[in-house]
């Protein structure tokens, strides 16, 4: 098997294979449009001396010149709508219900957790529905319901929000602490109205990307198996990471949750083999960290610095930013870029 042991460069650059092409597609239309606009002007100045026309700039005319109309001084300027801005930042949209829905997605369209965790309070008991408690997480209801979360009502969330965080070490990725410890909504205290929670989980002492919003069917979609959205991470070890151990997780692992291998891995810095870049999908707990003990290394710090195509970039740690309406757009239909890839080069996202 080749060494896989580049830096770490190669998996956190932002310029991707898509964007790429999208810029040498954008590059040839442009350069097609310059090509046609100047055969236009050479043939408009070859009609206009063949008529004794003078010469227009192709700066100055704006439309195609029309030989069936005589020249007899400035044409009048039409009247064009003014062109609306369009703004970076995504709107919120409010969530209607269309029928009737399982309860679990309610509970994640209500901003309380993801679809995953909705079916896991309702399994224990902590939904009620027209105050009978309900255990079934496929329980259709209508939105019309008195449906109460642990005896609190619960309304659907008015508007959808989505959240950047660039995680510190020291807080719990969870909406609250029964033991009074730090969480990452202290740190989003004034960034909106909505209740947000997170999408998936960082370990206490890691750092970096964390994804929070109100959305729970896409929450949904990004920590479910079977999308198998990329993460990847940048360690710092306790001892210098040896090439075969390199390999070692790159071909695979047995653990004892079962077998396990990093999607890629490589030195960050090739002067400093204790720091190694690994990219992963899989979503067990402290699985990165598990991965790197069982092959005898202790990890000092963890830091995420990818998850679904979205980097810390330009966001200082404990900081946070909304997310751009491009990005969502992207989350939303499981951009190809951001999908692991097999072998044969075929994604591995399933049918919707």
């Amino acid at each position: 098997m080749k060494k896989r042991t580049d830096n770490f460069s190669r998996f956190s650059r932002q310029t991707k294979g898509s964007v790429i092409k999208e810029a040498y597609r954008q590059e040839k239309r442009k350069n097609k449009a310059a090509a046609r606009a100047e055969g236009e002007a050479f043939r408009k100045k070859k009609v206009e001396k063949e008529q004794g026309v003078p010469f227009r700039s192709a700066e100055k005319e704006t439309r195609p010149y029309n030989k069936r109309k005589e020249i007899s001084g400035p044409r009048p300027r039409k009247n064009f709508a003014p062109k609306t801005e369009r703004t970076p930042v995504a709107k919120p949209t409010p969530y209607r219900m269309s029928g009737e829905m399982p309860l679990n997605k309610y509970v994640a369209h209500c901003g309380i957790c993801g679809r995953r965790e909705a079916a896991e309070l309702i399994k224990q008991g902590k939904v009620s529905v027209n105050g009978v408690v309900v255990n079934e997480p496929g329980h259709k209801v209508s939105g019309k319901e008195k449906i109460k979360l642990e005896g609190k009502p619960l309304q659907l969330q008015v508007e959808s929000v989505y959240i950047l965080l660039n995680k510190p070490k020291d807080y719990l990725t969870t909406t609250r602490d029964p033991a009074g410890r730090k969480t990452v909504l202290e740190l989003l205290k004034n960034a909106t109205k909505e209740r947000i929670y997170p999408v998936g989980r960082l370990d206490r002492n890691t750092t970096g990307v964390l994804l929070l919003t109100n959305d729970g069917e896409l929450a949904q979609q990004l920590t479910h198996p079977s999308f198998e959205v990329k993460k990847i991470y940048e360690a710092i070890l306790d001892k210098p990471v040896a090439a075969k151990d390199l390999e070692q997780l790159l071909s695979g692992l047995q653990l004892e949750d079962g077998f396990i291998r990093a999607d890629a891995a490589g030195y960050s810095d090739t002067q400093d083999k204790t720091k190694i870049g690994i990219e992963i999908h899989s979503g067990r707990n402290r699985i990165v960290r598990r991965m790197f003990e069982f092959l005898g290394y202790q990890v000092k710090s963890l830091d995420r610095v990818m998850f679904a195509n979205l980097t810390k970039k330009n966001v200082d740690r404990g900081k946070w930013r909304f997310l751009q309406e491009k990005e969502v757009r992207n989350l939303k239909y499981m951009n190809q870029s951001f999908i692991r890839k097999t072998a044969s080069g075929q994604n591995t996202q399933p049918a919707r």
